[in-house]
């Protein structure tokens, strides 16, 4: 399975890659590494970035202490998004655009070879953050580098034995998971985000985010594992 990319590439970084159980400065390392090979040769990257555990942490600790609405859920997550997103423009400081992409009105024409996103708003993922600024630039697909590393037909966690999807349509993806946006969702593109990809043609490339010869061989045009949806 292959991808053709252009000059600039959006990632959906999820927050369980930077942060699986503590701030990953191994993988950080790598992934700046990894990204700055590619910006030496004329790419841009525009990163947004997850809360993942950093988000769980806040919510739960709440939650002993008084009823959380689901949009209390979606605040902390989004704070936690932005926590994670300054860390990793923090780390390409010498690339990277100063200046943290936190709401819509904040997407401009790219200056910098990096360019780091995070949550907005309640109501959808960074998964949606993501497809409005590769939409807004122009740019046809996302990469979603979290922890699911294709689609499965079923939870591969539980069904181990269940078939890995290359490819599908969006009608077809949608039809696999929930239809409305739950803080805490577990679906490789969250359903927002997954109306808005496919009402304005925008593929999603679903790969491994700690696999980075496999996004690596993505991003050059090559064989990878993985899924796209469009």
């Amino acid at each position: 399975m292959k991808h053709s990319f252009g000059k600039t590439v959006v990632i959906a970084l999820g927050g369980s890659i930077i942060y699986p159980k503590e701030i990953d400065v191994r993988f950080l390392g790598q992934f700046k590494s990894f990204i700055e090979s590619f910006t030496k040769k004329g790419m841009r990257f525009v990163l947004v970035v997850g809360g993942g555990k950093v988000s769980r942490i806040y919510q739960a600790a709440a939650a002993k202490v008084a009823p959380l609405t689901d949009d209390d859920k979606d605040w902390l997550g989004i704070h936690a998004t932005r926590s994670n997103a300054h860390l990793v423009r923090t780390v390409f400081r010498k690339v990277a655009d100063p200046v943290i992409v936190d709401s819509r009105n904040k997407i401009k024409k790219l200056k910098h070879p990096v360019t780091v996103a995070s949550g907005w708003r309640p109501g959808w993922s960074t998964d949606y953050v993501a497809m409005a600024i590769a939409h807004k630039l122009g740019v046809r697909e996302v990469v979603i580098a979290g922890k699911p590393n294709a689609v499965y037909e079923k939870n591969p966690d539980r069904h181990v034995k269940m078939g890995r999807i290359s490819c599908l349509r969006w009608g077809s993806y949608r039809a696999l998971i929930p239809k409305e946006w739950k803080p805490g969702l577990h679906a490789p593109v969250d359903p927002v985000a997954a109306r808005f990809a496919e009402r304005n043609g925008i593929v999603a490339v679903i790969v491994g985010g700690r696999r980075l010869k496999n996004l690596e061989r993505s991003l050059r045009g090559e064989n990878f594992q993985g899924t796209i949806i469009e």
